[in-house]
């Protein structure tokens, strides 16, 4: 036997070694690194993929994971971003020294789109915080929520799989791909806010959050377009290298503001973040303090650099930024409710990082970054103690909150030196990153010396609500009763424990930081004086205006708290009320659109189509050609011939009374345009025609059965000729349209390809069917699945009518009999029907052979016409015969197989096929030949592509056969068990 193995045309190259995850280098001196213009360290990556696949396999493994443990589980879903933050710190020497490591994989080669990753200083940042915070989070979580906690695995998975959107959109270099792990986390971060759908303000938030962050991204996602477009590419690195100009840049800037802004709820999206608190608290830690809403500001670090010196990027970040600052730090400090106050303060500080991130100097963006990270920490572990004192206390209204620092001294420590880090004080991270920006803005112009009192301001109100959250939360009030809080075990108090601690140690470590910081702010122009982060700079300004915001912000505080008239005062801008208008105006205007246009008439509509085909279409051609100099009507007269027919039972078949009438019409011009198929040489396609055309004459006459036998008197007859004028404009202007295409051709038709591939290639001289089973298999896959669709509805739509029937209380009906045997010439089963006699002898002789040529034209169709499609169709003629000649018994007993079984086999076979080639080391759908001799039969040609092929021939028969069930001998059955209806009945014949 000669087996022809696999084609290896389709085998990808040998990926090249510097890309391979597996080179990664542990240090700079085994890793022998590139110096490239910039001065950076260019490092294979190594296991980005890797991280991002051990993500995914937590995400899938985490349901069954929860249904064994319990709670502990999260635990073990904790391990993939524990993974990465260890993998992050251990290069975290490479970060220091300005290095990157990147990573590439083939993604779409077609279009040149590469799964490209990159990461550097900032990226590395966020992945730390991403990964670390993650991971504590998922460990609070365990404790958080209860073994009869409803939906449990679910939250796991999502939340896993959306820290790995997360990792993988800090560290893409491809702006196609950031924006792929962008959608991702407003996909996830939907589903982690509706985690409770039985609450309407949870369905509320997560679809208001979904909206505004989603189009939000495809607005951002326009701008990408328009700079890789530009660029030629839509490398991250490379784009911001080779920038427009003029209008077309603004317009791409403003594009990927919007995106930006609306994912870290910026003014004017700052009401989404509040309406989010209705998600579970570890949620709101993890997506509105250290990982989702830290995207916005994050991609503006990252752009920045390229875009600070562009208008408008500058102008309004700062505009949007102050007024965020300001306006989410007053209503924090108007709440009683102690999430909602650390939701507006994390508006309020988004607002501030994006003014500093978005200022473009070498001190800001160093003072951003330190920001960034100290954000994270303090208000992530302020987001667990509010979790904490909602599950031990049962309540998170401040006014019924009394002596719980008293009760829960190591809950109160924590919440301190993190409120310590928030507004700033020594020695934490927060006083470190906060005199920086001070300092930055101080040293800076006078827009910068403007900029820095809404700071100073906005500083003092986080001062003010800050201390508000640690006397609601802790202090004792006269007026209240004490909370008798339950205690909290050593587990649920870790997690914040731990990213206090580290939000203090910061502190101390700050020139640790300014050297692993730094490489970022590197990439901004110098300016006079370079800062560096530490912890006592002795009497600077700085610190001067840090004591004042936070003597401001005392200040505040006792003179709010005296008082509760000033909670009264609401500003508008903050609210969600714009959001919610304009939605209601949507809905409103959607509804009155529908009411003036949709009249429920399918004419009505077909018609506004049709004639706005004939006119713009018509039009373009009439005024825009292009239209060849000689036409050509026809190679022989017989094709003239067969166009007559088709166009004159067309428009005899749209003036037709009679139901039956019109549909013998629309078959004979299917019919003629299989002659029209023959007359071109194309006999597989005429084939296909006339047995398509047998098939659907007989499904509508399975359906005719129960309608009227003349369609309604209207429309009128004048109507009925207008119709008629249209179909033949929207006739000559399709063919027009075809003709000027064919005509307007300057390539060579890829057609001209195929011969050759189809013998080589293929292993059959049929080239429609080789083209369907192996050269455009993928078409064909899709095409059986919609088959499968489409019979799965027919089914659902009859067999759907006795489930009803049976809820009303009716009873339910014998199953149809798939086995039974029917007796030769027996008599029909339905009283009261017409079959003819000699129609069931017919019958029942020719159905084996035509059963046998089914499957002839199924395995000959690699070389001759034929194929699985069109001995499908042959087998379900033979069977639609059967259920003709003696209804529902003599179907069953011609084919005593379910046809959900027979569809599923089929497309089961066919998947199968396109899997199995994985076995030989080939790729999906990819096929053998093989020629061997045989005793008796002689030399063998077969090709795997076969299998494939008896795969649509099952979807093909089971699709036939789920029909006659349904249309024929279920409509039979309901005919025959309903009541006489007049409406129903036969309609008389005229006179």
């Amino acid at each position: 036997m000669l087996l022809r193995a696999f084609r290896t045309d389709a085998q990808l190259p040998a990926p090249d070694p510097v890309d391979n995850p597996i080179s990664c280098a542990p240090n700079l001196a085994s890793a022998a690194p590139e110096r490239i213009g910039s001065g950076q360290l260019n490092l294979p990556g190594g296991r980005l993929l890797v991280l991002l696949a051990c993500h995914a396999i937590a995400a899938i493994a985490a349901p069954a994971l929860v249904r064994m443990l319990g709670p502990r589980a999260l635990y073990a879903v904790a391990a993939a971003p524990a993974a990465t933050f260890v993998w992050a710190l251990t290069h975290a020497g490479v970060m220091r020294l300005g290095g990157a490591l990147t990573e590439t994989r083939p993604w779409v080669p077609e279009l040149d789109q590469e799964l490209a990753f990159r990461m550097t200083a900032f990226p590395w940042i966020m992945v730390l915080l991403v990964s670390g915070v993650g991971t504590l989070v998922l460990a609070y979580s365990a404790h958080y929520f209860t073994s009869t906690e409803e939906g449990l695995g679910r939250f796991a998975a999502v939340f896993v799989a959306f820290a790995g959107a997360m990792f993988g959109l800090v560290v893409a270099d491809d702006l196609l791909l950031l924006y792929v792990f962008w959608e991702l986390t407003s996909v996830f971060s939907y589903l982690l806010i509706g985690h409770d759908p039985a609450r309407s303000a949870s369905r509320w938030a997560a679809m208001q959050a979904l909206l505004v962050t989603t189009l939000g991204g495809l607005a951002m996602l326009v701008g990408f377009i328009m700079l890789g477009q530009h660029a030629g590419t839509y490398r991250l690195s490379e784009v911001v290298a080779d920038l427009p100009s003029g209008a077309y840049l603004v317009a791409a800037l403003v594009l990927i503001l919007l995106g930006a802004l609306s994912k870290s709820a910026v003014f004017p999206f700052s009401f989404w973040l509040p309406s989010a608190m209705a998600a579970p608290t570890p949620v709101s830690a993890y997506l509105h303090a250290a990982a989702m809403v830290k995207a916005g500001v994050f991609l503006i670090g990252m752009l920045t650099p390229a875009f600070a010196a562009d208008l408008p990027w500058r102008q309004a970040i700062w505009a949007c930024g102050a007024l965020t600052f300001l306006f989410g730090g007053w209503t924090a400090l108007r709440q009683t409710d102690l999430k909602l106050m650390l939701a507006y303060g994390t508006v309020s500080q988004l607002g501030m990082i994006a003014i500093v991130l978005g200022t473009g100097t070498y001190d800001t963006a160093l003072a951003g970054a330190a920001l960034l990270a100290g954000h994270a920490m303090f208000k992530a572990a302020l987001f667990l103690v509010v979790g904490i004192i909602d599950k031990t206390a049962g309540t998170r209204e401040i006014y019924s909150l009394s002596g719980l620092g008293d009760r829960r001294p190591l809950l109160a420590a924590t919440a301190v030196v993190a409120v310590a880090s928030m507004i700033g004080l020594p020695p934490t991270l927060g006083f470190v990153a906060k005199e920086a920006m001070l300092a930055a803005f101080w040293n800076g112009g006078p827009w910068d010396r403007a900029m820095l009192a809404v700071l100073v301001a906005g500083a003092a109100l986080t001062v003010a609500y800050g201390l508000r959250f640690l006397w609601g939360a802790f202090a004792r009030k006269p007026d209240t009763a004490e909370t008798d809080a339950a205690p909290a075990g050593p587990g649920f108090l870790a997690a914040p424990m731990l990213l206090a601690t580290a939000g203090l140690a910061a502190g101390f470590l700050a020139p640790a930081a300014d050297g692993l910081l730094s490489p970022y702010a590197d990439r901004y122009p110098h300016t006079g004086h370079v800062y560096h982060l530490a912890l006592w700079h002795g009497f600077t300004p700085a610190l001067g205006l840090s004591l004042l915001a936070i003597l401001t912000g005392i200040g505040v505080h006792f003179a709010t708290h005296r008082t509760s008239a000033w909670r009264s005062v609401k500003l508008p801008l903050a609210s969600g009320t714009v959001y919610k208008q304009a939605l209601g105006g949507v809905d409103r205007a959607a509804v009155e659109l529908t009411g003036r246009t949709q009249r429920g008439s399918l004419p009505f509509y077909l018609g506004v189509i049709l004639v706005s085909l004939v006119a713009f279409a018509g039009g373009l051609l009439v005024f825009d050609g292009p239209w060849p100099h000689a036409i050509r009507l026809y190679d022989t007269p017989l094709q003239l011939v067969a166009g007559a027919v088709i166009v004159t039972a067309a428009i005899a078949a749209a003036l037709a009374r009679r139901r039956f009438t019109a549909m013998i019409l629309t078959g004979v011009s299917g019919y003629g345009v299989a002659m029209l198929f023959v007359f071109h040489g194309a006999p597989d396609l005429a084939l296909t025609q006339f047995l398509v055309e047998t098939v659907t004459i007989v499904m509508f006459v399975l359906v005719l059965r129960r309608l009227p036998a003349r369609f309604s008197e209207r429309p009128l007859k004048l109507v009925r000729r207008f119709r008629v004028g249209i179909g033949v404009a929207v006739g000559v202007v399709a063919a027009a349209m075809a003709f000027v295409a064919v005509s307007g051709r300057t390539a060579a038709p890829i057609s001209e390809q195929f011969p050759d591939p189809a013998v080589t290639y293929g292993g059959g001289h049929n080239i429609v069917n080789v083209i369907l089973v192996d050269i455009r298999a993928w078409d064909t896959m899709g095409e059986i699945a919609v088959l499968l669709v489409a019979a799965t509805g027919v089914a659902s739509l009859i067999f759907g009518r006795e489930r009803l029937l049976i809820r009303r209380g009716g009873s339910r009906p014998a199953p149809p009999k798939t086995g039974e045997q029917v007796k030769w010439l027996a008599r029909p089963e339905t009283s009261g029907s017409h079959q003819a006699v000699i129609l069931q002898v017919v019958t029942r002789l020719l159905f084996h052979t035509i059963v046998l040529f089914s499957i002839y034209l199924l395995f000959t169709g690699h070389n001759h016409p034929g194929g699985g499609f069109a001995g499908g169709l042959v087998a379900g003629l033979a069977l639609m015969f059967r259920y003709l000649a003696g209804g529902r018994a003599e179907l069953n007993a011609a084919a005593p197989v379910d046809a959900g079984r027979l569809l599923g086999t089929g497309l089961l076979v066919a998947v199968g096929t396109g899997a199995a080639s994985f076995a030989f080391g080939g790729t999906v759908l990819q096929s053998a030949i093989l020629d061997f001799e045989l005793p008796v039969v002689g030399h063998v040609h077969f090709v795997t592509s076969t299998f494939f092929d008896i795969g649509v021939y099952l979807v093909v028969v089971g699709l036939v056969l789920d029909i006659l069930r349904s249309l024929g001998a279920e409509i039979d059955r309901h005919g025959e068990s309903a009541d006489p209806s007049p409406a129903l009945a036969p309609e008389k014949e005229p006179a």
